[in-house]
């Protein structure tokens, strides 16, 4: 039985409970529960852009995803298009909390910096309300106004303070703290400072911080002092009382900038609290969250800047400690053999699911975990064919086969496609040579008889498109072969000689045969993943300035590499056996984020990558390949060891152990990468959403068992029930199940909301909006 993946519990500022339990009464476990982000979908295109003033009106447009304001993906530029099809799919795990999901729309530049058109920025908690609908947003207005992120810790106190001549007067105290989550300001953390100010109607004190330097978490620990009411006649019999009439007018405003020296600063956002605040008590200390500001210079209607076509569907899974999931689990593993398949938990999960591919993903990784996903999809498949009325139309559909199919050949056919296809579809990636012979999808000055050719994601469809056809031809009549496009038919015709059904037959065969005489490429190294990164210079010589580089990086299953540039021969090589450990890197060791390190044998490897992201899953993959080295330490130290001693702990030998236990504690016996806690969580999340659905299932079994037969209401037909005494009693066991794991969740939800005051860190205030 597999435990939990290295980077499930990635994220520091996951919310967590610990304790010890006991998961009949409740209990907390000594173990946390891990609050686990994914965001997958779609970006497919937008529409209406402006064009250029020009003659060439025109845009080379490419989409990125943003996290607040950090990209962690970016999709191909769509060339000369005002309405840009990108088509491309995403997904990702989210290892931080976050404020706004946003999609920038830019236009390519070549001479100068890329060119924003226009954003699509979605609250956290509304993403739900968008799962899993294609729809079209509206591109609204960037302003730098109006890019914010982050929040300020501040503390407010009234004093009384008595003059030398005996007068009263009263002191308001602002003390900004900290900041938290900042914005990169280029790619790089900002050099913030805060100006304080009281506002009135008849005044404006200001003040100013110092400016801290590379952060977006700076500790400012700074303290202002503004006179608050007038000075008035002290006597023992008078209580300390702030003037209604001032306390009403006054606001503390804080501002965040980032300071750029010799140009204009950048404005970071702004909070704005009334000292009325401090009307029951003289101390008020809170997290508030940075917000925009509204300068009045309001943007031509939105609509006018275009709209974006979306899907996408976000998850937050809080995953239990493992002995919580048993029953689901044991639940779902007898599925196969079930019979009817169809009165199996996994088969009706497909059923009563809203969008059939949220469940299919989690149930294929279960059920592959366990060697039980060939029988499932052998049974499925049968039940496919039984209820095909035409040979032709077999396996067409969208079925809960065909999907799972899908997505264990994702899972574990991938190194295979690397090894058979890779060389192919890199030199197809590389070229810039289009194949389209679509007249409606051509661009200006293009020829269909140029393109009987060898932009990337068309072509590459193209080819598939053809080789299947080539390969059905190969199997049956010719002349009966239909095409959508007539367009296919008039290309095909050069493909009408038989060496070509002969060799395409020969390579499906070959391909496809258990007895083929190729290797299957498990003795060679599998390549994991590569992308391009930066390095701390690892100081072999006494002199010279240890800098960051940017470097080609490359991950197999036997060694990590790092280069140049990509396709150049690697300069440096680290066996996989030879990494004790790979963990995050705090950003105040070099004042950078996205930093981890990969601790060997010879020097540990200071990397930071371009987003939260990317450092995310390069933790993730290291940690995988290299968990059963049998030399993996327990601990390490947090921060860099710089200027003779460890940041963290401050001890000055290098040797020193780490001073925090290591974070990749998995059993070397995992034969499958597959966090199963989170997959049976996952399924648990589909049948809570589901239960409404569930539950008519359940009523659609009783009524066919009295009257013993299929009804005519329309909710009925929905429902594929072969048996429906069996079914009933899945459902019945479902139900029990989900039940029970609703005790604990509904704990830790109360337990989490509870320990997230309303101006906690974890739950900032949201301030007065200008």
């Amino acid at each position: 039985m597999a435990a939990a993946a290295p980077a499930a519990a990635a994220s520091p500022e996951a919310p967590a409970v610990s304790g010890s339990a006991d998961p009949e009464t409740g209990d907390e476990d000594s173990r946390e529960v891990r609050v686990l982000q994914s965001l997958r979908g779609r970006i497919y295109e937008a529409k209406n852009l402006l064009p250029y003033l020009g003659p060439n009106k025109m845009r080379d447009c490419f989409c990125t995803i943003n996290l607040d304001q950090e990209e962690v993906y970016r999709t191909q530029v769509v060339e000369k298009s005002l309405s840009p099809y990108f088509s491309e799919e995403f997904y990702f795990e989210i290892p931080r909390t976050f404020q706004y999901l946003s999609f920038y729309v830019y236009d390519k530049n070549v001479l100068q910096r890329d060119l924003r058109i226009g954003k699509v920025a979605i609250k956290k908690e509304d993403l739900c309300s968008h799962s899993g609908k294609e729809t079209w947003f509206s591109l609204q207005p960037i302003d730098s106004n109006s890019e914010v992120q982050g929040k300020v810790h501040l503390e407010l106190r009234l004093n009384e303070l008595i003059t030398e001549n005996g007068t009263v007067c009263q002191q308001l105290v602002v003390h900004i703290k900290a900041c938290h989550g900042l914005p990169l300001i280029n790619g790089q953390s900002c050099d913030p400072y805060a100006t304080v100010s009281l506002v009135g109607p008849s005044r404006n004190d200001q003040k100013k911080t110092k400016v801290k330097k590379k952060t977006s978490n700076p500790q400012f620990n700074e303290v202002f002092y503004f006179e608050v009411t007038r000075s008035s006649s002290y006597s023992r019999k008078s209580q300390f009382q702030v003037e209604e009439e001032d306390i009403e007018k006054l606001e503390i405003r804080i501002d965040l900038w980032n300071n750029e020296n010799l140009v204009q600063d950048v404005f970071l956002g702004e909070i704005k609290v009334p000292v009325n605040v401090l009307r029951s008590d003289s101390f008020h200390q809170a997290w508030y969250l940075l917000q925009p500001r509204d300068n009045g210079n309001k943007s031509s209607k939105t609509d006018d800047l275009g709209s974006l076509l979306l899907t996408l569907c976000y998850t937050e899974d809080c995953v239990l400690p493992s002995e919580y999931y048993g029953p689901l689990k044991t639940l779902l593993l007898k599925s196969p053999d079930v019979q009817p398949v169809s009165a199996s938990a996994a088969y009706i999960l497909g059923e009563i699911c809203q969008d059939q591919k949220d469940a299919v993903l989690p149930l294929v990784r279960l059920l592959l975990h366990h060697n039980k996903l060939v029988p499932f999809i052998t049974a499925v498949a049968e039940l496919d064919l039984k209820d095909t009325p035409d040979a032709n139309a077999i396996f067409r559909g969208n079925s809960l086969a065909t999907q799972c199919l899908t997505e264990m050949m994702k899972i574990v056919g991938g190194h295979y496609l690397k090894v058979t296809l890779k060389p192919v579809l890199d030199e197809i990636c590389e070229s810039s040579k289009s194949c389209e012979i679509d007249p409606v999808k051509l661009k200006e000055g293009d020829n269909v008889e140029n393109n009987k050719d060898t932009q990337t994601v068309r072509t590459l469809t193209l080819i598939s498109k053809t080789i299947q056809i080539i390969g059905n031809w190969g199997c049956q009549s010719r002349k009966k072969s239909r095409f959508k496009k007539s367009v296919m038919c008039e290309f095909l015709k050069m493909f009408q000689e038989e060496r070509y059904f002969t060799d395409v037959k020969k390579f499906l065969d070959e391909i496809s045969s258990t007895e083929t005489k190729e290797s299957s490429g498990t003795s060679e190294p599998v390549h994991l993943k590569e992308g391009e990164m930066y390095k701390r210079a690892q100081g072999r010589t006494r002199i010279g300035k240890k800098n960051f580089k940017k470097r080609w990086f490359c991950l197999t299953s036997r060694e990590l590499t790092y280069h140049r540039q990509q396709g150049k021969d690697a300069i440096y090589t680290i066996p996989v056996k030879n990494i004790l450990a790979v963990e995050k890197l705090e950003e105040g060791s070099f004042n950078k984020k996205n930093m981890f390190q990969v601790i060997h044998t010879e020097k540990t490897l200071y990397i930071q990558a371009n987003n939260c992201v990317e450092a995310n899953e390069w933790i993730d993959v290291l940690c995988r390949v290299s968990r059963c080295n049998h030399n993996r330490l327990s601990s390490f130290h947090p921060s860099a060891y710089l200027n003779g001693n460890w940041l963290c702990c401050q001890e000055t030998s290098e040797s020193t152990p780490g001073c925090k236990p290591c974070t990749a504690g998995i059993p070397a016996d995992i034969q499958i990468d597959i966090d199963e806690d989170r997959e049976t969580e996952r399924i648990y999340s589909i049948f809570t959403l589901s239960l409404l659905k569930l539950q008519k299932m359940e009523e659609t079994c009783g009524s066919i068992a009295v009257y013993q037969g299929p009804q005519k209401e329309p909710g009925y037909s929905k429902f594929t029930i072969e048996d429906s005494v069996a079914t009933f009693k899945t459902i019945q066991q479902i139900k029990s199940t989900i039940e029970k794991l609703d005790e604990p969740h509904e704990k830790y939800r109360k337990k989490r909301s509870s320990s997230a005051k309303y101006g906690s860190k974890e739950n900032p205030i949201v301030g007065k909006i200008s």
